[in-house]
């Protein structure tokens, strides 16, 4: 058993090169051996996204506060609100963010393939987040 007490993990920063805006990450827990999940609450203040992606096994978004948007590729640009639970199979390319005034959490949660859980693209521009 190995218990991850709040407040243990450093929080970090969203990469400028996946994000765009302020993102904050929180690691909740990572793949252990033979596992491969892992699980973060992401924090976006308003107007941040992440860029184009996709991941290889799939990818479970929790909305725990606020309100955001979510968008796969060639579909319309969704809201999403606590307690919205959101399925990316794997390869779908999409995106996920806060809302232009408020800003969102929820928790990701992800399988590595090959040790990689995410693939990253281009950033995801204001005329594709509708701002």
């Amino acid at each position: 058993m190995d218990i991850k007490r709040a407040g243990s993990q450093p929080s970090g920063k969203g990469p400028d090169e996946w994000f765009t805006g302020t993102v904050r990450i929180d690691p909740l827990f990572g793949a252990t051996e033979p596992a491969r999940t892992s699980g973060a609450l992401v924090t976006f203040e308003p107007g941040a996204r992440t860029a184009w992606h996709t991941h290889p096994l799939g990818q479970t978004l929790v909305v725990t506060a606020g309100c955001g948007r979510v968008q796969r590729e060639g579909g319309p640009i969704e809201e999403i609100r606590p307690g919205d639970v959101i399925w990316f199979p794997p390869g779908e390319r999409h995106w996920h963010g806060a809302g232009p005034t408020t800003a969102m959490s929820h928790m990701a949660i992800q399988e590595a393939l090959n040790g990689s859980p995410v693939d990253w693209m281009e950033k995801v521009s204001d005329r594709q987040y509708g701002a």
